[in-house]
């Protein structure tokens, strides 16, 4: 393997987000909609928002987590309602009763956060706008469906998914989902977006209050 082949390994989420400023340049001055999924996006979509002279704002959505496994994701939901689920999901055990009440609870965790992070003022409208939806990377791809399928129903100008790092699988998975897809890489060895960063603490919800109150 040669130096340009190994696998970029950042050092926190801001350092992913100003390798991602540089390769987004030309929406510079065009007042993108920058669109974090919380969150550990929220950090990453503040600095490109102010890189790219945008605004930020948040896109709510799940994943709905497998039984026994709540982190491996076997689909997702929208703050709409409208839940992807992934061809492997009954082979995770999940049944219809199962996925219905995992929607439940997604679903309550999204009103939540809606009332939590942005309670004096309603989500901006993406019509009309460059979107660029912002997300620390792609294990299952599942909440980067949702959310590019959601926002796709509110008719951006063009809709843009940014991510760092993205599993091979995740990536053919959202890419006809959006007008562009820019992630930086895609590694075959991919097991965990968390390998890839040196720094992936944790986002708690102050920091995202805190981000979008600025």
């Amino acid at each position: 393997m040669t130096h340009a082949d190994r696998p970029i390994v950042f050092r926190n989420r801001l350092d992913a987000a100003r390798r991602l400023a540089e390769r987004l340049q030309a929406y510079r001055g065009q007042n993108p909609l920058v669109l974090a999924i919380p969150r550990g996006a929220v950090p990453m979509a503040q600095s490109l928002a102010a890189a790219l002279q945008g605004e930020l704002d948040v896109v709510l959505v799940r994943k709905l987590g497998a039984p026994l496994q709540p982190e491996f994701a076997i689909g997702s939901v929208d703050e709409s309602g409208w839940t992807y689920l992934s061809p492997y999901a009954a082979s995770a055990g999940a049944g219809a009763d199962y996925i219905a009440a995992e929607k439940r609870r997604q679903l309550a965790v999204i009103r939540q956060r809606r009332a939590q992070y942005t309670p004096l003022r309603p989500h901006l409208d993406p019509a009309g706008r460059i979107v660029i939806v912002v997300d620390d990377g792609l294990a299952t791809g599942a909440t980067m469906v949702a959310a590019l399928h959601g926002l796709r129903q509110r008719h951006p100008a063009k809709l843009v998914c940014a991510v760092p790092v993205s599993s091979p699988e995740a990536l053919a998975l959202v890419r006809p989902l959006a007008d562009e897809v820019l992630c930086l890489q895609a590694p075959e060895d991919f097991q965990a977006v968390g390998q890839f960063y040196r720094d992936f603490d944790q986002v708690e919800d102050d920091e995202v209050i805190a981000l979008l109150k600025q």
